[in-house]
């Protein structure tokens, strides 16, 4: 048989699918606790024990297979660069864009201190940029010595000023570390150019992190390249919006992704000004962006949801959500219960909306974080509109996935507090945008299967996305 197997090693579960290509359909889904600790392929094995139960697929029925991972934490990074919101915010993006998760980051000289904070947080890769070409070359030396007389044994990618790559190189091989150098993320104040280094992330990820996580035998097992997660869903965000050269796509979009250990936002949309007289400042909006908050999700990061939001914010949310609110939950106790069982999930009425609630709060915070703002200041001229990032008030779409988009009850609400507010006037959230839920958790699979063929990936995307 003609069928596709699509899998998803997570940090907690490994999710399958199986696709019709003919048919352009979803044949059936299943999961499986991940089992990284022991062997990866146990828990493929019951889940696609599960799928075949469920579906009647047989293992042997499938012509090609994809894969995506985040296990043991998907691919780590840390990020370092000279001026924060310039060379260090570009590599940064250029992580970020690669699939990776950018678990620390520095501006200007990094010191032993700094070093053992970056030890400390085991990464998979450091990127090391700094100066535009022709720049400083100072500072992306000095960080160069520090990095070399670490202890990290992981690959260290340079993409800073040109002028200085090769005494950085020299440096960082004699004293043994695995170096690899690109182009510079920052060529000019004018212009980011992430592409170089996520391409070079992409194979060291391949090369290498697979090989540390484990996951040699399933590599073996899909026949392809297994990439990382966040980036099978950009891939899935990027080609649902823009379409290909023979299916349209559905128009500018956001992408809000709630997980239990983070809240990821990936937009797809030009950059434009708020009005004729805005003026724009700070580094160049890319169309395609993704962030990731570390402190927000509704499990492993619950009780960082309550120290942000504390107890009377989460309360009103909670309130606006549901037509009977009780009239006191203790918000506290039950994010520390979350905290010490991620696996829970909700037993009563209660628990939904309280996890509805988190979902909420944690998309309202992170879109935020993701929206560019606005604000008026005085020139010689009168006052005149600034704004800085990326402005998604006229973006047409936005997306809501994750588990709880597809075990909540009426999780729509969630999209809602991901929306422009007069509450907060300044931030550049979406307005008036068309909601689709991904309720059948497809979205990976989508930026998987378009490896293989874009234009029937697209128009299983726009089949089973539900519109709400």
């Amino acid at each position: 048989m003609n069928h596709i197997l699509l899998v998803d090693f997570g940090s907690t579960f490994t999710k399958v699918m199986a696709v019709d290509p003919d048919g352009e359909t979803v044949l059936g889904r299943a999961q499986s606790p991940t089992t990284i600790e022991t062997d990866i392929m146990t828990g493929l094995g019951m889940a696609m024990d599960s799928l075949h139960e469920q579906c009647g697929v047989s293992p042997d029925s499938f012509s090609r297979r994809y894969a995506s991972s985040s296990a043991a934490g998907g691919l780590k990074m840390a990020a370092i660069g000279l001026v924060p919101s310039l060379t260090l915010e570009a590599a940064r993006r250029a992580c970020l864009g690669a699939g990776a998760k950018v678990v620390c980051s520095y501006g200007y000289e990094i010191d032993p201190e700094i070093i053992i904070e970056i030890e400390n947080h085991k990464c998979d890769i450091v990127l090391l940029a700094g100066g535009t070409d022709g720049g400083n070359k100072k500072v992306i030396i000095h960080n160069a010595r520090e990095l070399a007389s670490s202890t990290l044994d992981c690959p260290i990618l340079v993409c800073g000023n040109r002028s200085a790559q090769s005494t950085v190189k020299r440096i960082l091989e004699d004293a043994g570390k695995r170096v690899y150098t690109t182009e510079n993320v920052l060529p000019s104040l004018e212009l980011v150019a992430p592409e170089p280094a996520q391409k070079f992330i992409r194979e060291i990820f391949i090369g290498h992190i697979v090989k540390a996580r484990g996951l040699t035998q399933a590599q073996d097992y899909i026949g392809q390249s297994i990439i990382p997660t966040p980036m099978a869903s950009l891939m899935a965000a990027e080609l649902l919006a823009n379409g290909t050269g023979n299916e349209p796509g559905i128009g500018s979009l956001l992408v809000v992704e709630i997980g239990g250990a983070t809240t990821n936002v990936h937009s797809v949309a030009d950059n434009e000004p708020v009005n004729q007289q805005t003026v724009i400042r700070g580094l160049p909006e890319p169309r395609l962006k993704r962030t990731v908050e570390g402190d927000l999700g509704i499990r492993w990061n619950s009780h960082t949801i309550f120290e942000i939001s504390g107890q009377e914010k989460l309360m009103s949310k909670l309130r606006e959500i549901t037509h009977d609110p009780p009239e006191s939950v203790d918000f506290k106790e039950y994010t520390d219960f979350l905290y010490t069982n991620v696996g829970h999930t909700p037993g009563n009425d209660l628990e939904y909306e309280l996890d509805v609630a988190l979902a909420c709060t944690s998309a309202d915070i992170a879109v935020e974080r993701h929206a560019g703002k606005f604000k008026t200041e005085p020139s010689v001229m009168g006052d005149i509109t600034v704004q800085y990032g990326k402005n998604l008030m006229n973006v047409k779409n936005i997306v809501g996935t994750g588990g709880i988009f597809k075990y909540g009850k009426n999780p729509e609400r969630i999209l809602k507090a991901a929306l422009y507010t007069s509450a907060v006037p300044e931030s550049l959230r979406p307005t008036n945008p068309k909601a689709w839920l991904d309720d059948e958790y497809i979205m990976y699979g989508i930026g998987l299967l378009s490896q293989w063929d874009p234009d029937k990936s697209l128009r299983i995307a726009k089949k089973y996305l539900k519109p709400v």
